[in-house]
């Protein structure tokens, strides 16, 4: 009962970054968006999300992991009301920000919770199968459910659905979830906080007006300066802070810095590539936002039953292998989608990428999710938790302002050249799929090379609060 609570708060915050894809033309329309701000509706959640994960997890190991759990809760809950009643830009845009915060103190919390209830072994590796599955699948069911009910009711419900799934949660969390912290931990650094999400922040907007103030005016190369400074001064600031927000030894473990990589170019193919199809199926073939969400049932469908099989493998023949299978069949899909054409069909252009995708991210995200945690000790536990999920997160939003350039930037040279619209933005998705496909062939590279058996071997110990003064008694 506890992994399916977990599993379900789980499900609901990797949904709402794809649920928003198929709205996104809707959202434009009623709330008066500019093209070029649109994407900050994905983003905003992503880069919050992503840049607190950090500090939501060593606060989860400091103050109590149930207790910051149910704590983000009320945030996300609370900022999906918010974002069902948005008025505007700013107002859409804000609250989706706060929701991002909410779901960096619910997501930390929630893996070390389910780390701290199974025992290591077997039952642990089943328990983080299913926690990767439920990602996968996630990330399929958003775009899914996010044409259903804008189509049938209004995209607000898109964010309205969140709400009486976290008051529910909040009403079993002190029944089914037991408390747990880390005892030895004794701060936590903010401020490490505000500067890796201020830079990324800085990154993800300049890459998204780069395309319209050029890659080398003053504007540009200003924000990409000003990002970097604020990386620097964070890994400044977390080698020199008496409470590191992220001890970097973590990446001593060759799995651990593997899986990470993994987990990066993971969310940078995904979260890119449904927005990518989304655009295509609704600019190109014109399909409505229902049909549109039907169209990704083969991948949502399909995904549940290969991430079942996932779960199997990694115990029979190891995550390695697993993992490698999974971002090589992310690579073909990918290229797969750099064939699609305007006078496009759905068992033609996409059905047959849509099935190896389901496939390549069941498998990735399972082994990721165990990979992730390879050797952790219990008091970096909410770090390592937070890492992996901020690594998909940041690599999402990257991945989204890099490939909307891309996609953009061709469609501009086509049109400028003669092309039709259609034909346009065809070239446009092209050439962001390429990129896509070459992206996710470096994560193949690094699982290779950095997945190792010996530290996969190595399972990570913790004990749960009451554990704690038993032995202490």
């Amino acid at each position: 009962m506890a992994l399916a609570l977990l599993s379900v708060v789980q499900f609901m915050l990797v949904l709402d970054i794809a649920i928003v894809n198929v709205a996104l033309p809707s959202i434009k329309v009623d709330l008066g968006f500019s093209q070029e701000n649109l994407q900050w509706v994905i983003s905003a959640y992503a880069l919050v999300f992503g840049g607190f994960l950090l500090l939501g997890g060593r606060a989860a190991d400091l103050l109590g992991r149930r207790r910051m759990f149910m704590g983000g809760l009320v945030v996300f809950t609370g900022a999906s009301l918010l974002a069902a009643l948005a008025w505007n830009e700013p107002s859409l845009i804000g609250a989706r920000a706060i929701q991002g915060l909410g779901a960096a103190i619910i997501a930390p919390a929630a893996l070390s919770i389910l780390m701290t209830t199974f025992s290591e072994g077997k039952e642990r590796n089943i328990a983080l199968g299913v926690w990767g599955a439920v990602g996968g699948f996630g990330a399929a069911a958003g775009v899914l459910l996010g044409g259903v009910f804008t189509d049938l009711l209004s995209w607000e419900w898109i964010f309205f659905l969140n709400i009486p799934v976290g008051v529910a949660a909040l009403a079993l969390a002190p029944v089914l979830l037991g408390e747990s912290r880390d005892r030895s931990i004794r701060g936590f650094d903010a401020l490490g906080a505000v500067l890796v999400t201020g830079g990324l922040s800085a990154a993800v907007f300049g890459i998204t007006q780069a395309n319209d103030w050029g890659w080398s005016s003053s504007r540009t190369i200003g924000v990409f300066a000003a990002a970097a400074v604020l990386l620097v001064g964070f890994v400044i600031r977390e080698t020199r802070t008496t409470h590191p927000l992220m001890s970097f030894s973590i990446f001593r473990i060759k799995t651990v810095a593997g899986a990470n990589i993994a987990g990066f170019i993971l969310g940078t193919a995904l979260f890119s590539m449904f927005l990518m199809l989304t655009l295509y199926m609704q600019q190109v073939l014109g399909y409505s936002p229902l049909k549109t969400g039907v169209a990704y049932i083969a991948v949502a469908g399909t995904s549940i039953v290969w991430a079942m099989v996932a779960q199997q493998l990694v115990t029979r023949v190891g995550v390695k292998p697993v993992l490698v299978t999974g971002m090589s069949l992310l690579t073909v899909g990918l290229l797969y989608f750099t064939q699609v054409s305007v006078e496009g069909s759905y068992l033609g252009d996409l059905l047959p990428g849509f099935l190896v995708i389901a496939m390549g991210m069941a498998f990735s995200f399972v082994s990721i999710s165990i990979a992730a945690l390879a050797g952790i000790q219990a008091k970096d536990a909410g770090l390592a938790s937070g890492l992996i999920n901020t690594s998909q997160q940041i690599g999402g939003a990257l991945g989204i302002a890099v490939l909307s350039s891309v996609a953009v930037a061709h469609t501009t040279d086509a049109a400028k050249a003669g092309d039709a619209v259609p034909q346009a933005l065809t070239s446009g998705f092209q050439a962001a799929f390429w990129v896509g496909a070459g992206v996710a062939f470096v994560g193949v590279i690094a699982s290779l090379v950095l997945i190792r058996k010996d530290e996969l071997a190595v399972a990570p110990s913790f004990e749960t609060e009451a554990e704690a003064l038993a032995e202490a008694a």
